[in-house]
């Protein structure tokens, strides 16, 4: 990678950083981001949000089916692949105490797990949902909690909702659901007994 990138990115990150460091320590917002990034952990949050979905109609299991099996597949190749083509630390935390203890991943830093797994299942969850602006609201707070709690640096972050996002619209356009069935308008006079 070029210095002057190398450089700017780094600065990037430093100012996301520091501008986490007036939220850190907040009681409210330690509980949500602490929150959310425990329940990003293994997608958890995102195969209840499927199966919840799941629970409306067949369609919509078909879709909870879809964000399972593509959470899995992200996984493998995002944690199997990707990450080992990139060796970058995660965050230092000298001088820092988180306010509560989580898993620490061994793998490389870049990108974020839980922003890819995030951005992935929004895009598939989303499908025909007119919950979608909470699927993406989640997937930003649990994406952002990551930078909040010193597992990535945000530059990490951008990459994996990025490339979590490019991931779920490619699932949706390759697995599509079947159309949503449609509703016609039964007149008075075709209802048996009526007219």
């Amino acid at each position: 990678m070029p210095e002057d990138l190398r450089n700017r990115i780094a600065r990037f990150d430093d100012r996301v950083d520091s501008a986490f460091d007036h939220l850190r320590g907040n009681p409210v917002s330690d509980r949500v981001f602490y929150g959310a990034s425990e329940l990003g952990d293994f997608s958890l949050v995102w195969f209840i949000l499927g199966a919840l979905r799941g629970l409306r109609s067949e369609r919509d299991w078909h879709a909870a089916v879809r964000v399972g099996v593509g959470l899995g597949v992200e996984s493998a190749l995002v944690n199997g692949v990707i990450k080992s083509f990139f060796r970058r630390r995660r965050p230092l935390t000298d001088g820092w105490v988180p306010t509560r203890r989580l898993r620490r991943p061994r793998t490389s830093s870049f990108p974020s797990g839980h922003a890819t797994s995030a951005f992935s299942a929004a895009a598939l969850l989303s499908e025909d949902d007119a919950l979608w602006p909470l699927y993406y609201a989640i997937a930003a707070v649990v994406a952002t909690s990551r930078v909040y709690v010193k597992m990535h640096h945000a530059s990490d972050v951008v990459a994996g909702a990025a490339l979590g996002a490019l991931m779920g619209h490619t699932a949706r356009s390759l697995f599509p659901l079947a159309p949503a069935p449609t509703v016609t308008a039964v007149s008075e006079s075709e209802v048996p007994g009526r007219g």
